[in-house]
């Protein structure tokens, strides 16, 4: 596996695992209105889209070399 290859893997990884975890804590909010499981619903959320804008900047700079 080269280290493009792997770099876009991670990358894609760490979106599923943050929208994963976004979503675990949306769902812990729904059962005790506790602002820290809102706040990192909310937070990984960002960091997910973060990490699309991310991967779409790196393919399109891969893309080049």
């Amino acid at each position: 596996m080269s280290l493009k290859t792997f770099h876009i893997v991670f990358i894609v990884l760490s979106i599923l695992l943050s929208f994963g975890v976004s979503y675990w804590g949306f769902s812990q909010y729904n059962l005790s209105k506790g602002l820290t499981e809102a706040g990192l619903g909310v937070g990984f959320f960002l960091v997910g889209g973060l990490l699309i804008f991310y991967l779409i900047h790196i393919l399109k700079k891969l893309k080049s070399l």
